[in-house]
C-alpha cells in the first residue's frame, strides 16, 4: 500500500529522475503541483508520460493513440492523485480515496484498470513514502527511500474524466504488488518501484503485457532503508521536514508511570522480604532462648511453624522443630 508520499521535486528534475535524459519535455498544469513532506490521495502530483495528440473531448484523451515521436517526446503533467474512470458520472463527486493504489496482480482483470494498461501508463517520482507499523491501537509511521537519496519511481496509471461543467480532471493511480521480503514486517504490500532505466523504458513505452507482469514485483534490493518518524504526520495538514525527522522510539516499560509502578512493587516486595527476615531472626531467638519452659516453646513451635516453614524454604533458616520435639507435640495433641 502506498497512501502518502514525501514529493519536494523541481519540475526540472522529474524528468531526469525518471531517466528521460534525452526526451524533448513538455510541461501541463504544473502551475498546480505544490512541492510537500506529505502528500496524500486528492493532491496534485507530477507524473511523467508520454505525449499524446490533443483532444477536446476526455473520452478520446483517455483512448487516443500514443504518439511518441523520435526524441522520445514526454510530458511532466501535474495531475491529482487518486483515480477518477472516465466513465464516471459528471454529476457524481470525485473519490480520490477510492482509487489510489491499485493491485498490479489484477489490473488486467478490472475494467477500471485494464483498458488503461496499452496507452495510460506514467511514471511518479518521490523521494520517499510513509507505511504505518499496526501495534493494537497504536499505528507509528515509517519513512522509506532510498539510502542513497535518489527519487523513487513508481509504476502508475492515468486517466481523464470530464465533470457536468466540462472541466476535464487528470488522476492517476499508483500500482502495489506484494511486500518486499525486508518489509513484511511493516506491512503486506508496497508500491511497484521500477529502479533503473530498462524497468522505466519498458513501462513507459513496452508494448508487451508479459513484461510488464515479470517487472511489477517487489523491490528486493538493500539500498531501500526506513526509519521511525513523528505520528503527527498522520494528519494529512502536517507538513514540512519535521515529517522525515526520525525519532527515538520508547522501549516498552520506559514510561514514566510504569516505572513509577514498578518501582513502588520493588519497593513492597523489598519491604515485605525484610519483615519476613526479622520475624524469622525474632522468632529464631525466642524459641532457642535459654530458660524458656519447654511447653512454651512447644506452644510456640506449634502456632508459627506452617507459616515459618513457607519463610525457611526462602531465607534458609532452620526453624522446625526436632524429632523429639515433634514427638511431644504430637503426644500433646492426642490428650
Amino acid at each position: 500500500m502506498c497512501g502518502r508520499s514525501r514529493c519536494t521535486l523541481r519540475a526540472d528534475d522529474l524528468p531526469r529522475a525518471c531517466y528521460r535524459n534525452n526526451s524533448s519535455v513538455r510541461n501541463f498544469h504544473m502551475d498546480r503541483y505544490r512541492p510537500s513532506y506529505n502528500v496524500s490521495p486528492g493532491h496534485h502530483l507530477p507524473v511523467v508520460r508520454r505525449e499524446q495528440g490533443s483532444s477536446s473531448s476526455a473520452a478520446a484523451a483517455a483512448s487516443a493513440a500514443a504518439a511518441v515521436s523520435e526524441s522520445d517526446g514526454v510530458v511532466v503533467h501535474c495531475m491529482k492523485w487518486g483515480l477518477i474512470p472516465s466513465f464516471t458520472k459528471k454529476s457524481d463527486k470525485p473519490d480520490h480515496y477510492k482509487m489510489f493504489n491499485a493491485r498490479s496482480e489484477s489490473i488486467s482483470e478490472k475494467a477500471s484498470f485494464r483498458r488503461l494498461i496499452p496507452k495510460n501508463r506514467c511514471l511518479v517520482a518521490v523521494e520517499g513514502f510513509y507505511e504505518w507499523k499496526k501495534d493494537g491501537q497504536k499505528k507509528q509511521p515509517y519513512y522509506i527511500h532510498f539510502k542513497d537519496g535518489r527519487p523513487l519511481v513508481f509504476a502508475a496509471l492515468y486517466d481523464a474524466w470530464e465533470n457536468s461543467e466540462g472541466e476535464i480532471l487528470y488522476t492517476f493511480t499508483i500500482l502495489t504488488t506484494s511486500s518486499s521480503s525486508a518489509l513484511q514486517w511493516l506491512h503486506d504490500r508496497m508500491p511497484v518501484i521500477l529502479g533503473d532505466k530498462v524497468s522505466t523504458d519498458t513501462w513507459l513505452n513496452g508494448s508487451s503485457s508479459s513484461k510488464f507482469d515479470n517487472m511489477l514485483k517487489p523491490y528486493e534490493d538493500v539500498d531501500l532503508v526506513w526509519y521511525p518518524v513523528t505520528p503527527a504526520m498522520g494528519k494529512p495538514s502536517f507538513d514540512g521536514p519535521e515529517c522525515i525527522n526520525e525519532i527515538k522510539l520508547k522501549i516498552e516499560g520506559s514510561n514514566p508511570i510504569t516505572k513509577f509502578f514498578s518501582t513502588k512493587a520493588i519497593k513492597k516486595e523489598e519491604s515485605s522480604n525484610l519483615e519476613e527476615k526479622t520475624l524469622v531472626q525474632n522468632l529464631s531467638r525466642l524459641i532457642h532462648q535459654k530458660g524458656l519452659k519447654k511447653s512454651l516453646r512447644l506452644r510456640t513451635i506449634q502456632h508459627f511453624h506452617p507459616s515459618l516453614k513457607k519463610v525457611t524454604r526462602t531465607q534458609g533458616a532452620i526453624l522446625s522443630p526436632s524429632f523429639s520435639q515433634q514427638r511431644e507435640l504430637k503426644k500433646k495433641n492426642q490428650t
